[in-house]
C-alpha cells in the first residue's frame, strides 16, 4: 500500500513538472507534430483494420440472434450502432492502444533515461519533464477523440460491407436501424471518455518510462507496467465515467 502511495505521489509531482508554460512555445508545436505522426497517423491503420472487422462480425451475431419474425431486421443496425459508439469504439480501442501508444510512449522516454539523455537536458537547465512529455499527453488527448469518431464510422462501414456481402439482412434495413432513435449525445460521450483514457495512457506511460531504470530489461520491465497499469485504469475510469455521463 505504502509503495502505491509512493507511486501516486511521484506521478502527481511529474505532472505539475509536466504542464508548465513552455519556455519556447516554436519547439513545444514542432513536437506536437512529431508526436503526432508518431503517436496518431501510425495507428490508424490498425484502427481501422480492427473497426471494420468488429463492426462485421457484430452485424453477423447481432442478425444471427434476432432469429424471431416478430423483432424487426431495422434492431441488427441499431445494436451495431450502440455496441460500437458506447463501448467498443472507446474502451476497447483505448484498451489497444494502451499496448500500441504505451509501449511507443514508455520505451522511448526509457531509452533517454538509461542512456543519461535526460540527465543531460537536467544539466543544462531544460525542463525535461515538460519538454518530453507535455507534446505527447497533448497529442493523445487531441486526436484521441477523432480516432474514436473515425473507429465508429469504419466499424458501420464493416457492419454494411459484410450485408452486402452475405445478405443477411437488406441494407435498406441497417441504414434505417442505424438512423432510428439515435442519440447524438452518445457521440460526444464516447469521444470524452475516449479523451480521458488517451491522457490516462499517455500520461501513465511517460512517468513509466521517465522513471525507468535498471538498462534495457528494466525498460521492458517498465513499458509492461505502463500498460497493465494503464488498462486496469482505463477500465475504472470506463466504470466511473459511465456512472457519471449515462
Amino acid at each position: 500500500m505504502k509503495k502505491l502511495f509512493d507511486i501516486a505521489g511521484d506521478y502527481f509531482l511529474l505532472m505539475l513538472r509536466v504542464f508548465r508554460k513552455p519556455e519556447k512555445w516554436s519547439i513545444f508545436w514542432k513536437q506536437f507534430w512529431t508526436e503526432s505522426n508518431k503517436l496518431v497517423i501510425d495507428s490508424l491503420v490498425i484502427v481501422s483494420i480492427i473497426s471494420l472487422s468488429v463492426g462485421a462480425v457484430i452485424v453477423i451475431q447481432t442478425a444471427s440472434n434476432l432469429e424471431s419474425p416478430f423483432i424487426p431486421k431495422l434492431y441488427v443496425g441499431v445494436m451495431a450502432r450502440e455496441s460500437l459508439v458506447l463501448e467498443f469504439c472507446s474502451t476497447m480501442i483505448a484498451l489497444m492502444l494502451a499496448g500500441k501508444i504505451g509501449s511507443n510512449i514508455s520505451s522511448e522516454i526509457g531509452s533517454m533515461r538509461i542512456t543519461e539523455q535526460i540527465d543531460a537536458m537536467e544539466i543544462m537547465g531544460v525542463n525535461s519533464a515538460n519538454f518530453l512529455i507535455l507534446p505527447k499527453i497533448c497529442v493523445a488527448t487531441f486526436f484521441g477523440p477523432f480516432l474514436m469518431l473515425m473507429s465508429f464510422f469504419i466499424g458501420l462501414i464493416g457492419g454494411g460491407l459484410i450485408i452486402s456481402v452475405t445478405g443477411i439482412i437488406t441494407l435498406a434495413q441497417y441504414v434505417e436501424g442505424l438512423r432510428f432513435a439515435f442519440k447524438a449525445y452518445y457521440i460526444f460521450y464516447s469521444m470524452f471518455k475516449m479523451g480521458v483514457f488517451c491522457f490516462i495512457i499517455a500520461s501513465i506511460s511517460s512517468y513509466f518510462g521517465y522513471n525507468a531504470k535498471g538498462g534495457s530489461l528494466g525498460v521492458g520491465k517498465f513499458s509492461t507496467q505502463a500498460i497493465v497499469i494503464s488498462s486496469t485504469l482505463i477500465l475504472i475510469f470506463d466504470l466511473i465515467l459511465t456512472k457519471l455521463l449515462l
